[in-house]
């Protein structure tokens, strides 16, 4: 029997590779000659850079960086196993859990530190890059990753602006001489599932700006300022910017790696599905098992179960889905879900449910394939 083992992590509790082992452990007690393989996964958030240095053997690279607040702190990225391909996830260098409640801002925070990952992968010969784009403590439209990159912005009076959203609306011009000509010869893929705008009613700054801080009052003065450098950046570039699919993601970053780096925006699990070649693995299995910490109604909208759902349907796979929480499942079941299992085996709290996450992967693992052992028998 051939099983793909195909999980993303358990949020607080396992990485996507520990899940594949714990899985593989339950396996193995039914099916000890069982031909597995174990691809961690991700949804192009959270655990991806981990997820594919693991599975195409690459490494991670540590550098200091600036974090939303301009302050140095320990970051990192990855570059796959070609040596070519720098995997980013701006969160890393300018996301919201970097920050502490009372310090969260989006007037002030900034993207520079992100732009200081695209930097240092391009020093290190990196002309591929994939960049997640979810967990933002910004609302800078990208002008701080451009800032790293060599870009400057000056004001009215001839001088150079400062770091966040509230600088935007100073801006009269933008010189890109000096942007570091490599990102030119790079290709840049942008994981991003939001379909947001950058400005409007369900732009960045109203949709997630007071989820990073922002008061009513705030919120008015971003999106003024992201209306003005929007229009800059279609001026400037010469393309559609504001209105465009995902611009408004992680405070307008998507507009700015649009414009400066003329990104591609895509769905994050299928960036990942094409990287790992997970078609390829789909042919020869016989069974495929998934599972994530949470799974929900939201579970079918581009999270890393509903890519592979979709791919098991396509090539008539059966598709087994185990979860720690489970609720409103009943839509994944036509996007390609055969069935989904909660790994809890009695009611517990949420802290020895995490602890205790390894056995409960290990045993709800067991229990189905003994199923499906009594089923082939």
């Amino acid at each position: 029997m051939k099983i793909l083992v195909l999980p993303d992590k358990f949020k607080g509790s396992l990485s996507a590779i520990e899940v594949c082992k714990n899985i593989e452990s339950g396996i193995k007690k039914v099916f000890p000659d069982a031909d597995i393989e174990n691809v961690p996964m991700a949804d192009g958030g959270e655990g991806t850079v981990e997820a594919l240095v693991d599975a195409t053997k690459g490494k991670i690279i540590k550098v200091t960086i600036r974090d939303p607040l301009y302050r140095e702190i320990p970051s990192y990225y990855g570059i796959l196993g070609d040596r070519k391909t720098a995997v980013i996830e701006m969160a890393a260098a300018s996301g919201l859990y970097l920050l502490k409640e009372h310090e969260r801002n989006p007037l002030f925070t900034t993207t520079y530190g992100t732009g200081q990952l695209i930097l240092d992968a391009l020093n290190k010969g990196c002309r591929k890059f994939i960049i997640g784009i979810g967990g933002s403590a910004t609302n800078d439209a990208g002008s701080g990753m451009a800032m790293a990159l060599g870009a400057k912005f000056f004001d009215f009076s001839g001088n150079e602006i400062g770091f966040g959203g509230i600088e935007l609306g100073k801006i009269k011009y933008i010189d890109i001489s000096k942007i570091d000509k490599r990102i030119y010869e790079s290709e840049f893929i942008v994981a991003c599932d939001v379909k947001n705008p950058l400005i409007g009613s369900n732009g960045a700054s109203r949709i997630y700006g007071p989820q990073k801080g922002a008061t009513e009052e705030m919120v008015e003065i971003l999106e003024k300022n992201l209306s003005h450098f929007g229009m800059l950046l279609e001026n400037k570039f010469n393309k559609n910017i504001i209105n465009y699919p995902g611009s408004g993601a992680a405070g307008g970053l998507g507009a700015g790696l649009l414009a400066f780096l003329n990104a591609k925006l895509k769905s994050g699990i299928d960036i990942i599905i094409d990287i790992l070649n997970i078609k390829e693995k789909l042919v020869s299995a016989d069974v495929v098992i998934s599972g994530e910490g949470k799974i929900d109604a939201q579970t079918a909208y581009g999270k890393t179960i509903y890519g592979i759902a979709k791919l098991c349907k396509d090539y008539n796979k059966p598709l087994i889905v185990i979860a720690g929480f489970i609720e409103d499942i009943d839509n994944l079941y036509d996007i390609g879900v055969t069935s989904v299992f909660s790994i809890l085996d009695k009611p517990m709290i949420l802290k020895d449910a995490l602890k205790d996450a390894p056995l409960l992967i290990q045993n709800t693992s067991e229990r189905i394939f003994r199923c499906i052992k009594a089923f082939k028998s």
